[in-house]
C-alpha cells in the first residue's frame, strides 16, 4: 500500500502563524505538525509515501524532510498542487505514484493517539473500495457526519444542522486504485472545490465502504488556534502514534 500525505493550503485558521509558512511545518509539540502523519504510516507499515503541498514553502518540505531516510521510508515523493482545488483534486495528483496500488491517505493536520496499522491491514485484505476512520466527537455540526444503519454507513453528511450521528470521519481515508477514476467526474462543490466527502459518498452508494471507530484521542491541529494548542497538550500529556 502506497501512503498520500495531504499539506496543501493557505492555513488562514491559524493566521498569522501561517502568515510565512505552510502550517504543516508549524511545531506541535517537540516536532514539525509534518512528522505526525508521516511517523502514522511508517509506524502501519507504510514507507513509500508521497507529500502534495504548493505554495510558497513547498521547497522547506523538501529541506525538511529530505528523502524521508531519517523515518526509514523506502521513498519520499513530492507532488505540487497549484492554486486550491480541494482535497481530492489534490488526491488526484498522486495518480501515477499510487498506480495499481491501494492508497491511505492522511490530512498533514491530523493526530491520533493510537496507531493505524490494524485499520491498514484490514483494509489490505478488502477487496478494493474505500475504508474511513471515525471518532466521536461533541460538536457534530462542524464535521462531515456518518450515519450508520445495520452496521454500515448510509451516507455521510458534511456539517449537518440536525446531525443524526456523532460520528465524524476524521482525515484518514484508504482506497483502492479505482478512487482515481471517480475524482474526475466529481463536480465543484459550492465552495469551487471537489469535496472528499463526495469521493466517500460515492463508495458509500456502491457498497464498498467500510469503517472503524478509533479509540484514544485524535487532533485536528489546523483546524483553529485552539486546535493547535490542545494538539501540543494532549501530545505533551499522552503521546502520539502509540501501538495497539
Amino acid at each position: 500500500m502506497k501512503g498520500v500525505i495531504l499539506a496543501g493550503g493557505l492555513g488562514t485558521r491559524l493566521y498569522p502563524l501561517t502568515k510565512i509558512t505552510n502550517k504543516h511545518l508549524l511545531p506541535v509539540y517537540s516536532k514539525p505538525m509534518i512528522y505526525y502523519p508521516i511517523e502514522a504510516l511508517v509506524n502501519a507499515g507504510i514507507t513509500d509515501i508521497m507529500i502534495i503541498t504548493g505554495g510558497a514553502s513547498a521547497g522547506d518540505f523538501i529541506r525538511l524532510l529530505e528523502n524521508g531516510e531519517e523515518f526509514g521510508l523506502k521513498r519520499l515523493h513530492y507532488a505540487y498542487q497549484k492554486g486550491e482545488g480541494g482535497i481530492a483534486a489534490a488526491l488526484a495528483l498522486a495518480r501515477s505514484f499510487v498506480d495499481h496500488d491501494k492508497v491511505c491517505v492522511v490530512l498533514g493536520d491530523n493526530i491520533l493517539e493510537r496507531c493505524i496499522r490494524k485499520g491498514v491491514q484490514a483494509f489490505e485484505k478488502q477487496a478494493g473500495g474505500a475504508k474511513v476512520f471515525l471518532k466521536e466527537v461533541p460538536n457534530p455540526q462542524s464535521y462531515g457526519i456518518a450515519e450508520i444503519e445495520g452496521g454500515r454507513i448510509a451516507q455521510i453528511v458534511e456539517k449537518p444542522k440536525s446531525p443524526k450521528s456523532n460520528l465524524a470521519v476524521i482525515g484518514v481515508y484508504m482506497y483502492g486504485p479505482e478512487v482515481f477514476d471517480i475524482i474526475p467526474t466529481l463536480k465543484p462543490s459550492a465552495r469551487g472545490e471537489l469535496e472528499i466527502t463526495d469521493v466517500n459518498n460515492h463508495f458509500v452508494r456502491a457498497g464498498s465502504m467500510t469503517y472503524e471507530v478509533i479509540q484514544g484521542w485524535w487532533a485536528d491541529a489546523g483546524e483553529s488556534i485552539d486546535s493547535w494548542i490542545e494538539a501540543n497538550q494532549l501530545i505533551a500529556q499522552h503521546g502520539a502514534n502509540h501501538p495497539d
